[in-house]
């Protein structure tokens, strides 16, 4: 079909499938099938991966969006291709990320030494709107704090990857990794099973199998479920297919009750005691004798519960302190103080905008630059230094003086592209990467892949679903 005619590579991007006018090794048998189709069979399967997303109900929502806002989540069918040498480097690394990111969580709520050799600075975490005083001194089972994350990578011009920023509390998006492959297989069995292909489908059993290990030793199947805020919920689709996929409940706050500090959930038997809280609801909600009291999607007393150590929660209460952006500048100093190792996958550069000197250097720089709020995601807050208005830069600039320590600075890095099929042609699109870790007793596990994340608008840097992003399926290949 000779469909590189039309794949129009922009300037200093590093293309994952195509090298200075050759296809890349990788890329290669993957390449040679996809030549076998023509533009409409390809269509025809562009259109049947759209129809197996409608009819599994895979959507998300965008609150800001008039226009109705459960959304299909845009897929695009050519798979990315990771080789298994690349895929280690990403494991090794991101293993040692976690292992220091719960070391330093371990820290910062009971003896604070970090903080006390001055390796971190101790105004950063008293800024920080995610240190969550209450569970200072908490032991939690196996001193693990992280047990899922999704720690997102992008690739640099220089072929490199690099980490941009670590979702600790309640990461999303894992439900689309495992269904982009069960949609992979429908439209490309033949490749898919020729290519070698490492699975993702024993995430759930994984995530399972933590889960359990998380509850009291004395008692052999501990219950475990997944609590969700709710059917409105932007992730609730996740939230409903995780529960089905590990055989657990999915309960919301008013399934639950405590009683004698300890968590049970009403059934048409009565009362049954819970010991493990799979949670995807943020920690302000949780308890509303903690935190928000006016939450209606938390279980009064919880904190107690937790505290007394009757019931497991999953992810940890206050983990937000280590995904702060301003905090995760400092997680190679971590890696290095904790471990006592260089960090295997580096930061991207960042500017604390709360430092004077570094502000002014981001502000006389600001047409290379991106600047991000330190504690919102899906892309909201965010200035592209390179298409900001004189207008909305003299806006942003004012609400940076007002509030520096909210703020960070980054070099706009010209995220790697992939090929991509969009109206019919193959054209290059960036991309991120968000593999998903789970940590237990025995250590990190990682199912080998993740979830690509596409920016489908032209010359767009942002991927979030949110901001106009699909996905893709991810290959690791042997």
């Amino acid at each position: 079909m000779g469909f590189l005619d039309q794949y129009d590579l922009p300037p200093n991007i590093w293309d994952e499938m195509y090298d200075h006018q050759q296809i890349r090794e990788h890329y290669h048998k993957v390449f040679t099938s996809l030549e076998q189709f023509d533009v409409s069979a390809l269509q025809q399967k562009d259109r049947l991966a759209g129809e197996l997303f409608m009819n599994q109900g895979i959507t998300f929502t965008v609150y800001s969006d008039d226009a109705g806002i459960e959304r299909i989540f845009p897929f695009d069918i050519i798979p990315r291709i990771i080789t298994g040498k690349e895929w280690d480097h990403i494991e090794l690394g991101i293993q040692q990320r976690l292992k220091a990111l719960n070391l330093f969580l371990k820290d910062i709520y009971n003896e604070q030494q970090i903080l006390k050799d001055k390796v971190v600075p101790a105004s950063l975490i008293a800024t920080c709107p995610h240190y969550t005083r209450e569970v200072f001194g908490i032991k939690v089972p196996h001193d693990i704090y992280v047990h899922i994350s999704g720690i997102d990578l992008i690739r640099g011009e220089d072929g490199k990857f690099y980490v941009l920023e670590d979702n600790l509390r309640t990461p999303s998006g894992v439900s689309y990794m495992l269904e982009n492959r069960e949609v992979t297989k429908r439209i490309f069995p033949e490749m898919l099973a020729s290519s070698h292909v490492r699975r993702v489908s024993n995430y759930p059993l994984m995530l399972h199998e933590i889960l359990l290990q998380m509850g009291p030793a004395q008692i052999s199947n501990p219950r475990v479920v997944l609590l969700t805020p709710g059917i409105y919920n932007s992730a609730y689709y996740e939230h409903a297919f995780l529960a089905r996929m590990m055989g657990i409940t999915l309960v919301e706050g008013r399934d639950l009750v405590i009683d004698n500090h300890k968590v049970y959930m009403k059934t048409t038997e009565g009362l049954e005691q819970v010991h493990v809280i799979y949670r995807r609801i943020d920690d302000e909600y949780l308890d509303p004798l903690a935190f928000k009291p006016d939450s209606a999607l938390g279980i009064p007393g919880l904190m107690n519960a937790y505290r007394m150590g009757n019931v497991a929660i999953v992810n940890a209460i206050g983990n937000g302190v280590a995904d702060d952006k301003a905090v995760y500048a400092y997680v190679p100093a971590m890696i290095r103080y904790y471990l006592n190792e260089e960090p295997i996958l580096p930061n991207v550069p960042t500017y604390e905008l709360s430092d004077p000197e570094q502000r002014k250097h981001v502000f006389e720089h600001i047409g290379q630059m991106v600047i991000k709020r330190t504690n919102q995601s899906g892309g909201y807050g965010m200035v592209m230094g390179n298409k900001v208005t004189p207008e909305e830069w003299v806006k942003a600039k004012a609400t940076i003086e007002a509030d520096p320590r909210s703020f960070i600075a980054q070099p706009i890095i010209k995220l790697s592209t992939v090929p991509c099929f969009i109206d019919g042609t193959f054209q290059a699109r960036h991309v991120d990467l968000r593999p998903y870790a789970l940590c237990g007793p025995q250590g990190v596990q990682i199912v080998p892949g993740g979830l690509t994340r596409v920016a489908l608008r032209k010359d767009s840097l942002i991927v979030n679903s949110s901001q106009g992003g699909g996905s893709k399926d991810t290959w690791v290949i042997d």
